[in-house]
């Protein structure tokens, strides 16, 4: 996702999010993100919370780089391109989108770049910590991921088979 900053900096933000607990993973926040950027945020979740089975993306050039695609491989993920024009294919992170857009892109004013990181990492820790969830029968994705935590045994892995 695109915005601009008050001081003219240009702002690009790549947004990770399971399709199962509906947690927003990470927001990174730069002025341009490619594939070596995409790496380090996604093998910082993989080290944080174990890898998922697929990766989805659009069709974006950070997502369909040799160095992101070989990076998949060695991590043994699969990866999920959407067809170019089909944003439903890829309908959680689009409808994230659409609320990072409307409760916060939308809502804030950003001085700068550092600004945007912080005021964006506050939404999300809101956006998963206090907001409900009508898709998680209106619990927040930290309260959903608690309960999966009890109903599980202590083997069973907890992470979603896509981001």
């Amino acid at each position: 996702m695109y915005d601009a900053c008050a001081n003219g900096q240009t702002l690009k933000c790549l947004t990770v999010v399971d399709e199962y607990t509906r947690e927003c993973l990470a927001i990174d926040v730069a002025g341009s993100i490619r594939a070596q950027r995409v790496i380090e945020v996604l093998s910082r979740l993989v080290s944080l919370r174990g890898a998922p089975k697929y990766l989805r993306s659009d069709n974006g050039p950070e997502f369909v780089s040799t160095q992101l695609l070989q990076w998949a491989v060695d991590e043994k993920l699969e990866t999920v391109l959407i067809e170019p024009g089909k944003p439903w294919q890829n309908g959680t992170n689009e409808s994230f989108n659409g609320k990072f857009r409307d409760e916060c892109l939308s809502m804030e004013w950003f001085r700068n770049r550092l600004e945007a990181r912080v005021v964006i990492e506050d939404w999300r820790r809101h956006y998963n910590e206090i907001r409900p969830h009508s898709s998680l029968n209106y619990q927040t994705p930290h309260e959903f991921v608690g309960n999966l935590t009890n109903e599980l045994t202590s083997e069973a892995r907890i992470s979603s088979p896509y981001w």
